[in-house]
């Protein structure tokens, strides 16, 4: 089980350096593209019409994407004062609790970003010329990762594995 578990780490740790790269890609992207808007605004005196709605909604991508790759490594909030008190079992159980929880809200994300883009999808971003919808794709997609990532979480423990904590050393938790 452990080494089955390993090979699945590794594969979800290629989704979330793919993700992370795309997060970190559409951030370079939109920083230029609203450096752009402001240069021919203010220096040109015109403007490029495009420049804000591509924006948001390249920011709703890299949002999305860096917040599953963040559930993936432990730096989702959580309340730990509990945590002090318990036995290493009982902190355990709470960890797992907390990534149920946190996969029900993905899940969320999922199926209502998908009627989102789903009464969407006629609509036409007017300056942009695509539809709406990906303007909602990335909650959907960002709520699968999700999903993927805490069941991840939760059979690693179940393995036996570590899995990374907010605040946690790197040897205290070595996640693939």
């Amino acid at each position: 089980m452990e080494r089955i578990m390993l090979q699945v780490a590794q594969a979800t740790g290629a989704i979330a350096r793919l993700a992370l790269w795309a997060a970190g890609v559409g951030l370079v992207l939109m920083t230029v593209f609203i450096a752009a808007q402001v240069f021919w605004r203010y220096v040109l005196n015109d403007s490029i019409i495009w420049t804000e709605p591509a924006s948001v909604m390249i920011m709703g991508w890299f949002i999305f994407l860096g917040a599953a790759v963040g559930i993936r490594e432990g730096y989702h909030l959580s309340f730990d004062v509990l945590l002090y008190v318990l036995p290493e079992r009982g902190k355990l159980v709470l960890y797992s609790i907390s990534d149920l929880v946190v996969a029900a809200f993905g899940a969320g994300m999922m199926w209502y970003g998908s009627s989102l883009a789903y009464k969407a999808a006629s609509n036409t971003m007017p300056s942009l010329g695509i539809s709406d919808a990906w303007s909602f794709i990335p909650v959907v997609i960002g709520g699968v990762l999700i999903i993927l990532f805490s069941i991840e979480r939760i059979a690693r423990r179940l393995a036996g594995l570590p899995t990374a904590r907010f605040g946690d050393d790197v040897d205290d938790a070595e996640a693939a």
